[in-house]
């Protein structure tokens, strides 16, 4: 795999995953929560879903950047920066599960 296909696809992915604590009422949209019911996910649930998916998609970049070549060391700017467009990717589920109005 070559470097602009990693990139691109680190990116649908990350915008995946992104939205996905804010488009299902499942944990990692694998458990489901409560018994048999239909129970709402809270926004704290939902906050600590998607620094644990940013964790993993920022794991899958360090293995693409590792098997591309030399992974560059990084300090807490470059977190907080890729965790500020984290949040921006989920801006569509955010807007879809609390903005938009329900009829």
């Amino acid at each position: 795999m070559n470097q602009s296909v990693a990139v691109w696809l680190l990116i649908v992915i990350a915008l995946a995953a992104a939205n996905l604590p804010f488009i299902n009422e499942r944990l990692f949209a694998l458990i489901p929560l409560g018994s048999g019911g239909q129970q709402d996910k809270s926004f704290l649930l939902r906050l600590i879903e998607l620094v644990v998916l940013y964790g993993l998609v920022g794991l899958l970049g360090y293995l693409f950047e590792s098997t591309l070549g030399n992974p560059f060391k990084q300090r807490w700017e470059f977190y907080a920066i890729t965790f500020s467009l984290f949040v921006v990717l989920a801006f569509p589920g955010f807007v879809i599960r609390y903005l938009m109005r329900r009829g």
